[in-house]
């Protein structure tokens, strides 16, 4: 056993910068999501480390300081980095982060590193340039205030995390649970991701985006939710389903089920179905050999071109290459760039 785990790659490296006023829930992530993912021996394929600038203490929003281990240099030889949430100057002004931060995060992108940014700590990215031109998220509260920081980004308040290249971003506290299993499950396929998941106690996917989560008036009484006709749906997504079948199955008008629906998802009926869809197709290529023509029949796509358009246009790529990715066979010499 000693021979066989010396001939193992050495464990991906995460270093997590935490500036003051950091976010304690999002600091702790990572090292708990990462922590969990491990070779079928037991081996851990991350290990999670903290710094700050100078390794000086910082504030955290919970009430209490973090000693870390290390300074800056951390991002030097850390194959990814996360900028976990904060409050304080970084939100208040878009550009006021020191510059040596700015210049440690731009020197691990440049050599490779994949950087991350939990919640509020997209505030952090943009003020350090990262973002500019790019698709990123932050949490939908501060999103009209990321805006006026930062014109330049392209700025989806509504879903959980945005990967673009080696710059990903996620949505509020919790959406960074959702981009760490994403990450693990792009390094080391869905089985690696789905028990990390199971040991977080959480789903391998969250359906839907932030938007659901937004602060808007909902239908209080439970029998006027539309939750039972979504799970009516999802149990039939190999057929037709059209927005007349949904609301009968509510009992309620077209219009007024429009209306609820919408604000219970945030998104619309024909929306949420083409989302419930993919998924489902998403995770048939990732645990099955169907193929393509019978992924898209038993997902209610119908025909394998039309499942290629909305995977391509959701996810980035073509079904084929989507299922290599997924099920391919973890190359020890990944790093994740």
């Amino acid at each position: 056993m000693r021979n066989n785990r010396a001939m193992l790659p050495a464990p991906h490296r995460v270093a997590v910068l935490a500036l003051d006023e950091v976010v304690g829930l999002d600091l702790g992530t990572p090292a708990q999501v990462f922590g969990t993912a491990r070779r079928p021996d037991g081996s851990p394929l991350y290990t999670v480390e903290v710094c700050t600038p100078g390794g000086a203490p910082v504030r955290t929003t919970a009430g209490y300081r973090l000693l870390p281990d290390h300074g800056l240099e951390l991002l030097t030889t850390a194959d990814t980095v996360v900028v976990p949430g904060l409050h304080g100057d970084a939100l208040r002004d878009g550009h006021l982060i020191a510059p040596e931060v700015a210049g440690a995060l731009w020197a691990a992108y440049e050599r490779g590193a994949r950087i991350l940014s939990i919640c509020t700590g997209a505030f952090v990215l943009a003020a350090a340039g990262l973002l500019d031109g790019r698709r990123a998220t932050t949490h939908w509260a501060y999103a009209d205030r990321f805006r006026r920081l930062h014109p330049s980004v392209d700025l989806d308040p509504d879903v959980l995390f945005i990967p673009d290249d080696r710059v990903l971003t996620s949505a509020g506290v919790a959406a960074g649970i959702d981009l760490c299993l994403h990450v693990i499950r792009t390094d080391h396929g869905s089985e690696i991701a789905n028990r990390a998941a199971r040991r977080c106690v959480m789903p391998p996917w969250r359906e839907g985006g932030q938007a659901q989560y937004i602060e808007r008036p909902v239908p209080k009484a439970a029998d006027t939710s539309t939750a039972g006709a979504r799970e009516w749906a999802r149990q039939r997504l190999h057929e037709p389903v059209g927005l007349r079948d949904l609301a009968e199955q509510a009992r309620m008008s077209v219009r007024t089920f429009t209306r609820r629906f919408r604000a219970e998802t945030g998104l619309s009926p024909a929306q949420w179905l083409l989302q419930q869809r993919t998924d489902h197709a998403r995770l048939l290529l990732e645990t099955t050999d169907l193929g393509v023509d019978q992924v898209a029949r038993r997902c209610g796509f119908g025909t394998a071109a039309a499942l290629r358009q909305q995977l391509h246009q959701r996810v980035g790529v073509a079904p084929s290459t989507y299922r290599r990715t997924f099920r391919r066979a973890p190359n020890p010499a990944h790093t994740g760039r």
